[in-house]
């Protein structure tokens, strides 16, 4: 058999076509190493940034909150907290506390933490609203320069707020006293004195009742018409219904030219003048619109003491309010045979208000002891 001849022709073409296939595969095989090492500096440049900086979408879904908290440590006080998380937080290190969101939506609907119980230089200006229906309470003929007679008064009291914000390392302990009745016999001084603030009002007499009322004060409420002499230990929280009364506080404290505003009061006051505090008009209304919802014309001293304590307190403790178990509404150191005068005055709405210390005692924000 007759061998066919080599062709260099045959030949060199099926080298030709091998060499093609191989420059190809060398090609793919270079595109896939190039993407391989592509797809592995993309993973490690990820797992770089999961470990240090960090991107929203490598991140959970809360990461934004997260990170704005830790990057600005005040930032958790300017936002509004979902109820889950807020109801994990504690604002002081008592057992219950009054700053704890999320245990009352009732409370928390009409609770401010912002607003400020003190009247100070910062806050001297008032809004327009709050000053028509402050002047309102008890008008006067020629009423002064509110802002003038501050500047005065600021000159003679600090004119600032000693209270902090909330702190979760303190348990401040407030006992809120009033002066109903049912304190007669009830026992309640020492457990009164426990207490880091004890705030008293008006005319309040603790010597010769300190068994039921305790002897000690921080806090004393009063007007103009109702003030007294105080221990050097004491603040002397000012409810002021017209500009009179800062024009009176500030002559109690120094010239004594003011006798009279619509009664005889204290031509000298002996207080201490570095502990004198003026209540807040803002405030004043603030709980006469969101908390005693206009019932009455304007919220009894009880409860202006109340809420100044429940804005500076982490607990609150409440007694000698409402009647004596007879049914009886008098002080603990008369005889009043009138037991329900001061429910009839149309002033203040007694059992308005007292519906709302039930609702919160019912809230967990206070605890009230019922006296006898």
């Amino acid at each position: 058999m007759a061998l066919r001849p080599w062709s260099a022709g045959g030949g060199g073409g099926d080298r030709s076509g091998r060499t093609g296939g191989m420059r190809c595969s060398v090609r793919v095989w270079v595109l896939l190493g190039t993407l391989a090492l592509l797809f592995l500096t993309s993973l490690l440049f990820s797992l770089t940034l999961r470990g240090g900086v960090g991107l929203p979408y490598l991140d959970s879904q809360g990461w934004e909150m997260s990170r704005r908290v830790k990057l600005v440590p005040n930032y958790v006080s300017l936002r509004k907290l979902d109820p889950q998380e807020s109801s994990q937080q504690k604002t002081c290190a008592c057992v219950h506390c009054v700053g704890d969101l999320g245990v009352s939506d009732w409370f928390d609907k009409s609770f401010d933490p912002d607003i400020s119980p003190v009247w100070t230089r910062n806050n001297i200006q008032l809004p327009s609203d709050v000053y028509y229906w402050w002047v309102m309470l008890q008008p006067q003929f020629k009423p002064h320069s509110i802002k003038q007679v501050l500047l005065r008064l600021f000159q003679v009291i600090p004119g600032r707020s000693p209270y902090g914000s909330w702190d979760p390392a303190r348990c401040l302990r407030c006992a809120v006293v009033g002066n109903s009745g049912n304190l007669r016999g009830a026992g309640y001084g020492p457990v009164i004195d426990s207490h880091n603030f004890i705030m008293r009002m008006n005319l309040a007499p603790t010597v010769g009742y300190e068994v039921d009322v305790g002897s000690h004060t921080t806090h004393h409420f009063m007007y103009p018409e109702s003030a007294k002499n105080l221990a050097p230990n004491v603040s002397f929280v000012l409810v002021p219904f017209k500009t009179l009364d800062l024009v009176w506080i500030t002559s109690a404290l120094s010239t004594g030219q003011i006798r009279f505003t619509y009664a005889p009061v204290k031509q000298y006051l002996r207080v201490d003048k570095d502990k004198v505090q003026i209540f807040n008009p803002a405030f004043f209304k603030y709980i006469h619109d969101h908390w005693t919802r206009h019932h009455g014309r304007y919220p009894s001293t009880g409860m202006l003491a109340l809420f100044f304590s429940l804005h500076v307190c982490d607990e609150v403790n409440v007694f000698g309010f409402g009647a004596d178990s007879r049914g009886n509404w008098h002080h603990y150191w008369e005889q009043n045979r009138y037991s329900g005068e001061f429910r009839k005055t149309g002033v203040h709405d007694a059992d308005y208000e007292a519906q709302i210390i039930n609702l919160l005692a019912k809230a967990g924000k206070i605890t009230v002891f019922p006296g006898k």
